[in-house]
Order: structure tokens, then sequence, then C-alpha cells
């Protein structure tokens, strides 16, 4: 299982805008996405974090991205938004604990 994950700091204000841009289109996830998160920082609120969870390899997901446009389209978009990017890197999930 893999983590793509992203730190951004927004520019003040643009939350709602952000999240709609950032929104994927259509109800279903893509292929191989399983989980998605988007947190707010409640002493910053223009600090957000995503992270989304994919069931493959980084090669599936790096197609996925092409495949349905991410770069080009929807983080093109989002940028529109975002004052810096702090942290962005995809992850291998080393260890999961779930509740009962």
């Amino acid at each position: 299982m893999l983590c793509a994950h992203t730190v951004r700091r927004l520019k003040p204000g643009t939350f709602d805008d952000f999240a709609e841009a950032f929104r994927p289109p259509g109800d279903d996830p893509p292929a191989g996405w399983v989980r998605f998160d988007m947190l707010r920082g409640l002493e910053d609120p223009d600090v957000v974090i995503s992270f989304g969870f994919f069931d493959g390899t980084v090669d599936e997901l790096e197609a996925s991205q092409v495949e349905h446009g991410y770069a080009e389209r929807r983080r093109a978009a989002e940028d529109a938004y975002v004052e810096e990017v702090v942290l962005n890197g995809i992850y291998e999930v080393a260890m999961e604990r779930v509740s009962a």
C-alpha cells in the first residue's frame, strides 16, 4: 500500500476554492485509490495536508495520475490557491493499525 502525501500553505482565505479545485470529478475514485483525506490546520487554517492511499505499485500510481490528467488539469487548477508546497511525496505504508 502506498500513500501520496502533500502539505500545502494556501493563499489566505482560499480554502473553499482550493478544496473545490482539488476534488476529483465524479463520485468514484480511480482504480487503485482506496481512501483519501484532507486535513486543515486548527492553528493555521491555511495549512492543508492531503493524503490518499493507493493499492498498487509506484508505476501504477504514476500511470493513474497521467491517465486522469492530474498534473495538467487538477494540479494546475489548485496551484492558483497555493502559496507554497511544504512537502510532497509518495510513501510506502510500513505499519498500519486499525481499531476494531
